[in-house]
């Protein structure tokens, strides 16, 4: 089934001002032992978790009464009791009723929360009637750990659940698709109860970080990363710090770097520590995306305000819009989408080349005294791109847009022909750029990944050959000093690093996104302590 579009969701979390969620943190502790157990529960406060999931089923010996007595006297946060039996994906295979009689032992001696599984729930809702404190809160909860099913058989869900008499209800359920998290939205923000809905996998992720827009009870984050109770559960560091989970509510705006693959994006660092600075009402997440026609269409709401693009999605991406900046439709690529909040069109546009030029024409005026030149310093340069793949024609486009003589450089020459006859230029093969110097302060750009980690030792042109040029970009930012760069300044030419040109296109997309002028220093601060 397809999954629905969320402009009729996202309405019922709207308005608010700045109202903030109160979805709470909660940290699986999932220990051998009690006493190992405690020290976690310890960690999990200093991390800034909201509440503990006890997993009594991961403890390899269990003195039930004294075990829960210590757990809960020596918790500085709520605890919530889980033992789950392996037929819902938990470590336990004894009997029922032991499970069971320490789950109700925990409420008796003062948890907080208890989960229940549905196929039980009824019969120990019904055992506890007389006895539950008042503050204990019983979790029903379904996990589906091979589909999210249509929004109907997760209503129909729901509906069960609360007939149990749950004071809470908890779906987990896994993405094959990002979009399949659309459906645990939509159930969420028309729950009447408190829920907990989220869903497992890297095509899950943002049902953990975006239940507090869209009204979630709790999320689960790990204390450390690579230990998780469910698939796909981020750190409650990342929670915290890398998305501002605290300052996210029914208003905050989204965005994400659309990609495949997307877990190594530096992106979000980038934007989320920007929004913080300039007080943005925003969160920007990794979105790993398979279908990007069918994603954008589904995530078609306001509150889906904008996106940046990578790999392998940059001219799909283009088809998809309503709109595309003149210079990206003659690319053929964009790498980033806003959504226009009068009539909610996507309008695309290609920030890469941005980037680029930006870099290389600060490093020029660098050179030159600003206060004499006025227009572009690349306006009458000879600028050389080695590489015809979709960033050399950024490259090229934006280098003709400010008025350079544009010559490309290929290992196909054919390829290279074609983009020349395209844009309007000269086409050389690889092997002739060692011969090519018809003039001096020639400017060198360099996208292709001759260079990259491991193979730090290539180069696409002599050293003898950069003499020649007054300024070299290289694409390749790993290492961020390439051997190209290495030689081109020893040879006398200014140099411009890859991250000059990720920084570069983020500073656009930035200001796009938010309307504000890009906090450029701290851009170069952020990319510098994570390179």
């Amino acid at each position: 089934m397809d999954s629905p579009n969320l402009a009729v969701a996202s309405a019922q979390v709207g308005g608010g001002g700045m109202r903030k969620s109160s979805t709470l943190i909660c940290a699986p502790i999932m220990a051998e032992s009690v006493a190992k157990m405690v020290v976690e529960i310890g960690r999990a406060e200093a991390v800034g978790a909201d509440l503990v999931e006890i997993r009594l089923d991961h403890l390899k010996v269990f003195n039930c009464n004294q075990d829960v007595k210590t757990l809960i006297d020596q918790s500085p946060l709520p605890t919530l009791f889980t033992y789950r039996p392996k037929w819902e994906g938990g470590q336990y295979d004894g009997d029922e009723k032991s499970r069971l009689d320490a789950l109700r032992l925990a409420m008796e001696l003062g948890a907080d929360y208890i989960d229940v599984e549905l196929q039980v729930a009824q019969e120990f809702i019904d055992s506890i009637q007389d006895k539950k404190p008042e503050k204990l809160k019983v979790i029903v909860s379904s996990h589906n750990y091979q589909e999210t099913p249509s929004v109907e058989a997760l209503g129909n869900l729901v509906a069960k659940i609360q007939a149990t008499g749950a004071d809470i209800v908890k779906i987990a359920t896994f993405a094959l698709d990002i979009t399949d998290v659309a459906r645990i939205f939509q159930i969420t923000v028309h729950s009447q109860v408190p829920i907990i809905g989220l869903v497992m996998g890297e095509r899950g992720l943002i049902s953990r970080i975006l239940c507090a827009k869209f009204g979630g009870y709790l999320t689960f984050g790990t204390i450390d990363s690579g230990t998780v109770s469910a698939p796909g559960q981020p750190t409650i560091k990342d929670i915290l710090h890398l998305y501002n989970f605290r300052q996210i509510g029914p208003d905050t705006k989204v965005f994400g770097i659309i990609g495949k693959p997307v877990s190594h994006s530096k992106s979000p660092i980038l934007h989320n520590e920007g929004f913080k600075s300039v007080g943005f009402n925003g969160v920007y997440v990794h979105l790993l995306v398979d279908d990007i026609a069918k994603f954008l269409k589904t995530y078609s709401s306001a509150d889906f305000a904008g996106f940046s693009v990578t790999i392998p999605h940059k001219e799909a991406a283009l088809k998809c819009c309503d709109e595309v900046d003149s210079v990206a439709k003659s690319i053929g690529a964009i790498n980033c989408i806003i959504r226009r909040p009068t009539d909610g069109k996507l309008y695309g546009l290609n920030t890469d080349y941005v980037g680029a030029i930006s870099a290389i024409e600060d490093g020029l005026r660098g050179s030159l005294n600003s206060s004499l030149v006025s227009g572009s310093p690349l306006a009458g340069r000879l600028f050389v791109v080695i590489g015809a793949g979709g960033a050399g024609k950024a490259l090229a486009y934006g280098a003709k847009q400010k008025g350079a003589r544009i010559v490309i450089a290929n290992r196909t020459y054919d390829r290279a022909r074609e983009i020349a006859d395209t844009i309007g230029g000269q086409a050389l093969s690889i092997s002739d750029l060692d011969k090519f110097h018809p003039e001096d302060g020639m400017i060198l750009a360099n996208t292709t990944s001759i260079g990259m980690q491991p193979k730090v030792n290539e180069t696409p042109i002599s050293k003898h050959a950069l003499r020649s040029y007054a300024l070299v970009f290289d694409a390749v930012y790993t290492p961020k000093i390439t051997r190209l760069l290495k030689e081109a300044e020893e040879s006398g030419a200014i140099v411009v690093s890859g991250s000059e040109m990720f920084i570069g296109q983020a500073y656009e997309q930035f200001e796009r996104f938010t309307g504000l002028p890009a906090p450029k220093e701290l851009f170069r601060k952020v990319v510098e302590s994570t390179s």
